[in-house]
């Protein structure tokens, strides 16, 4: 079983940044981001293989979303810049038994989810 923590949510004004980061208790493969907004589905934001070498961003975070990742911390990274209102939602740090990962279903533990809300 792995825990993962996130930290770093808040409320920001509109076209400011956030960092978040996630810790895991114990070594990680794949890991990745999702979001949820109200009476949404939780959705792909980032995802980072286990080298840190290919990424994914979805297209509505491409240009101002940054993940990145420190094994030896077993933590995940996510800048975010140029934050608009439709950024607002639950942010869930997630990781999987893959080396690699892009899908919902890929991914085996969750975090408890921090808030972000973007105001404008």
């Amino acid at each position: 079983q792995v825990h993962l923590a996130e930290r770093g949510g808040g409320l920001v004004q509109s076209g400011g940044s956030l960092r978040l980061s996630c810790a895991a208790s114990s070594s990680v493969y794949a890991m990745g981001w999702f979001r949820q907004a109200p009476g949404k589905e939780r959705e792909i934001v980032v995802a980072i293989d286990y080298e840190g070498e290919n990424t994914y961003y979805a297209d509505s975070v491409k240009g101002r979303f940054t993940i990145s990742r420190n094994n030896a911390n077993n933590a995940v990274y996510l800048q975010r810049n140029s934050l608009k209102p439709e950024d607002t939602a639950v942010y869930y740090c997630a990781t999987s038994n893959r080396m690699a990962a892009m899908g919902k279903g890929e991914y085996n533990y969750w975090g408890q989810g921090t808030q972000v809300t973007v105001s404008s």
